[in-house]
């Protein structure tokens, strides 16, 4: 039988509820398979930006700077040889490609998965809209003290706003997203998701759709 929550305002008064559809929301747990997703996310996210010169690429000539014998000095082929001051650097460092592939179907089932994980440990609240007066940062923090949400929390819209996105950046641990572009780091980092009625249905219809 296929989960269902309350629907309601921004005042977390109830005024409606909404059907879950059982492939996103009742998905069993894959713990391994979530766990290599978010490892693979964080790394892409890495810049391999470390890099130093080898001799060749180093300033100065690259002629002999003294005769082979008879001069009481150690033998030098060139000024630019790691040897010297500003010279090159032995196996000199480059950049690294940090990122690791996933396959689609791999990320879809992760990301089910963590979704139907949250809905069970009723970290998932849906709120009809979030049309909120104002971009003032008052207005934000008075609907998550109406919810009693005073951890991470993020915000799932269906559409992007500019006055959620205004009031919630000077909130600690308040992220706003849309639906499309919501991943399965972000689900399992947060402690408590707000989706709008309409992001659950377009979220429900990108992935039954096989879409994503």
């Amino acid at each position: 039988m296929s989960a269902t929550l309350k629907v309601y305002d921004l005042k977390a008064n109830e005024v409606g509820s909404i059907k879950l559809s059982d492939a996103v929301f009742a998905v069993p747990y894959n713990e391994p398979l979530i766990h290599q997703v978010v490892v693979a996310y964080l790394a892409n996210q890495r810049q391999g930006t470390k890099r130093t010169l080898n001799r060749g690429e180093v300033r100065g000539r690259a002629a002999k700077p003294w005769r082979q014998k008879h001069t009481g000095r150690a033998r030098q082929g060139s000024r630019r040889s790691n040897l010297w001051i500003k010279g090159g650097m032995a196996f000199a460092l480059r950049p690294r490609d940090f990122s690791q592939k996933v396959n689609k179907t791999a990320k879809r089932n992760a990301f089910v998965s963590a979704l139907s994980a949250k809905l069970e440990q009723k970290e998932i609240v849906v709120v009809e809209n979030f049309d909120l007066k104002s971009n003032k940062t008052k207005e934000m923090v008075e609907v998550l003290d109406a919810f009693k949400i005073n951890k991470s929390v993020l915000i799932v819209l269906d559409e992007a706003n500019k006055n959620v996105m205004l009031s919630s950046r000077n909130i600690q641990n308040a992220e706003v997203v849309n639906y499309d572009l919501l991943n399965t780091y972000q689900v399992v980092s947060t402690n408590k998701l707000i989706f709008t009625k309409e992001a659950i249905k377009k979220l429900e219809e990108a992935y039954t759709d096989g879409n994503k």
